[in-house]
């Protein structure tokens, strides 16, 4: 980032009015799209841009990140305030946006290291009621409602997942087709449901106030579209399976005397505060933990290619395994 620097600060001025060499650090965390803090003329600024490299169709939306959350704005899921687009590769290699700095805590570990038990209770629940609330947005009132192809939701995630997962370089995950092949003999009916869905809706997407139990703001819209409320509500209950060294998950972990309160009370918060009758079933859950293994699986890839953002990249597959077996123990549970 440093030899294009230069590019920014004169993208700054031209586009902002920002003057001055601008300040910039990485940020930590992630395995995407590279993110940078960036302060200039007094501004403190987020930047978020696609990694270099051949990309898979459709990965690293960011332009949809950027539009999601602009259309967000003023509603009841809260959002960063977005700043600016550039869809011209030849400032920084590749598109990018800007979007205003919120201060608040982010924990990238579902068990939140360093909160009071009784503030990570409030915490979970919070964040159950703000999940509701996107849930309930009607996204044709937010323009969104070309966001993506609505219906038969699970159909077409099933297939769209299971073919990255067939083109992949990275194998050696039998369980992954095993999964596969489970929930493409159960796809459920479609209901009509259509909300927005988050995609990658867990912890360490949420921000919350620094004084008090809030969520400030949902962060890494990179992989939403128009779906089905049970995707994301069966995403963010897989982390109670999950272990710790598994992206941070909480079945090894005394998470009650943590203060977080139970998968099965994190879902009656959400139903409590929800406008649909739906239920949340194994399919759901299996479906949630096959999608993140082959999320792995494209982060391996991309090692393999020099494109992956992150240290943790190498250890990819190891997750990819996981959380395929994750997915198949919920498949039993069916």
């Amino acid at each position: 980032m440093t030899a294009e620097a230069a590019a920014l600060g004169g993208w700054l001025r031209d586009n902002l009015g920002l003057d001055g060499a601008p300040e910039i650090r990485p940020i930590a965390g992630g395995q995407s799209n590279p993110t940078w803090f960036v302060t200039a003329g007094g501004r403190r600024l987020v930047l978020r841009k696609q990694p270099p490299g051949p990309l898979l169709k459709g990965a690293h939306a960011i332009d949809r990140e950027y539009r999601i959350q602009r259309a967000l704005a003023g509603t009841d899921v809260p959002v960063p305030e977005m700043v600016a687009w550039c869809d011209d590769a030849s400032v920084l290699g590749t598109p990018f946006y800007l979007m205003e700095r919120l201060d608040g805590r982010v924990w990238h570990e579902s068990a939140m290291p360093g909160a009071e038990p009784a503030e990570r209770r409030d915490m979970y629940l919070a964040v159950a009621r703000t999940l509701a609330a996107l849930h309930s947005i009607d996204p044709a009132a937010t323009g969104l409602g070309d966001y993506g192809r609505p219906g038969n939701y699970f159909a077409r995630q099933v297939a769209r997942w299971g073919k990255q997962w067939q083109q992949a370089q990275s194998r050696g995950v039998p369980e992954l087709d095993q999964l596969h092949d489970w929930l493409a003999a159960r796809i459920p009916e479609d209901d009509g449901i259509v909300s927005i869905a988050h995609g990658d809706f867990r912890i360490g997407n949420i921000m919350f106030a620094r004084d008090r139990p809030r969520v400030a703001a949902v962060l890494d819209w990179e992989l939403s579209t128009l779906g089905h409320p049970m995707a994301d509500l069966g995403f963010f209950c897989m982390f109670w399976r999950a272990r710790q060294d598994e992206y941070g998950g909480l079945a090894d972990l005394d998470w009650r005397a943590l203060g977080i309160p139970s998968r099965k009370e994190f879902v009656q918060e959400y139903i409590a505060a929800s406008r649909h009758a739906v239920a949340l079933t194994p399919f759901h859950e299996a479906f949630a933990l096959f999608r993140f293994a082959v999320i792995f699986v494209g982060i391996a890839d991309r090692a393999l290619q020099g494109n992956a953002a992150g240290d943790a990249a190498g250890d990819a597959m190891r997750l990819a395994r996981a959380y395929a077996g994750h997915g198949l123990a919920a498949a039993e549970a069916g």
